[in-house]
């Protein structure tokens, strides 16, 4: 695969803009759609996205709010809506897609409605020929890091080693690397599951507690997402990667963190309803909690910082509460199942 591919990125959010500004950047035609549009005008005439602030977008980057358009003739097709809404984007956008075109999933989240996977509700919409080739993109990058070209390291994974090697080779540049990984349901979990960690982690520094407390969060909390992976049939090695621990340290630990902020605030006792309503974004974790909480009873696994995040942003729990249940659970081995 070369460059001057036609690409649609389906989701006009931050970080579907900085991958269809990369995409851009490496020499592809790329249309971006917006469900917003004043968004997709702004993006059209003015070269901004609100979603994206000091970031300038290229001239050579389109921007749509006319699904059919945007998806019609795409060789690469990027499914970068938020979790909640990607089924009701691909259903509209699947009679556009070409027999022949790739698809990748960049959105991080398991829909809440069916506790699926984004390749699941995918594949439920697609026809199994365009599935075979299907990918999803996950990994430790803030969009507005990767839009200014910040050195960055993400990992692909696809059932097809070849549809891998033509994502990688979309994607690469000399600031976005790209690694290759065949375990499409560990990268797809760990997407989804570090955002509720990182709700924790920013309740934990919110209560006022520092590097120990974190520390803990991120090493406890990357074995409840593993234990959960491996009941569902994702690789143990996943969650020690890019998509695992990676994504997992930079979101509970970056201020750009838009879960971390939400869990920061409710830390210092602000009502979720007030939270959600400032952020004008989506924080994944928050419904993703409520997802992780019904898988982890589905599979019978211990996930008890999931369970207290839970607990904290949809049962109103105080926090201070559910870090004292946590720190005075039966003493256990580090390891068990």
């Amino acid at each position: 695969m070369s460059a001057g591919l036609r690409v649609a990125v389906l989701g006009a959010g931050g970080w579907g803009t900085a991958l269809a500004l990369l995409l851009a950047k490496r020499g592809h035609d790329v249309v971006l759609w917006s469900y917003e549009p004043d968004v997709a005008r702004s993006m059209r005439e003015r070269h901004v996205n609100p979603y994206l602030e000091g970031v300038e977008l290229p001239a050579a980057l389109d921007a749509t709010d006319d699904l059919g358009s945007a998806t019609r003739g795409a060789e690469l097709i990027v499914s970068v809506s938020p979790s909640q809404f990607v089924r009701t984007v691909m259903m509209e956008a699947a009679p556009y897609i070409a027999g022949d075109a790739l698809v990748m999933s960049a959105s991080k989240g398991i829909e809440l409605e069916t506790l699926l996977r984004m390749d699941q509700v995918i594949a439920q919409i697609l026809p199994a020929r365009t599935m075979e080739r299907f990918s999803v993109l996950s990994g430790p990058s803030f969009a507005a890091e990767v839009a200014r070209e910040a050195p960055t390291a993400v990992v692909v994974a696809s059932g097809s080693t070849s549809a891998s090697a033509r994502i990688q080779e979309a994607f690469q540049t000399g600031y976005f690397r790209v690694y290759t990984n065949p375990d499409v349901v560990g990268v797809e979990l760990g997407g989804a599951l570090k955002n509720v960690i990182a709700l924790a982690a920013g309740v934990t520094a919110g209560l006022g507690y520092g590097h120990n407390t974190l520390a803990a969060l991120i090493t406890r909390g990357l074995a409840e997402m593993t234990r959960l992976g491996l009941a569902m049939g994702a690789e143990r090695a996943t969650f020690s990667g890019l998509a695992g621990m990676g994504d997992l340290v930079l979101t509970c630990t970056g201020d750009l963190s838009r879960n971390r902020t939400v869990g920061y605030r409710l830390g210092r006792g602000e009502r979720l309803e007030d939270v959600l309503v400032d952020l004008h974004a989506v924080a994944e974790g928050v419904q993703t909690a409520a997802a992780v909480y019904e898988l982890a009873l589905r599979h019978q696994v211990e996930m008890p910082i999931a369970e207290q995040v839970f607990a904290i942003v949809h049962e109103g729990r105080p926090p201070a509460e559910a870090l004292r249940t946590l720190m005075l659970r039966d003493p256990k081995p580090e390891e068990w199942s």
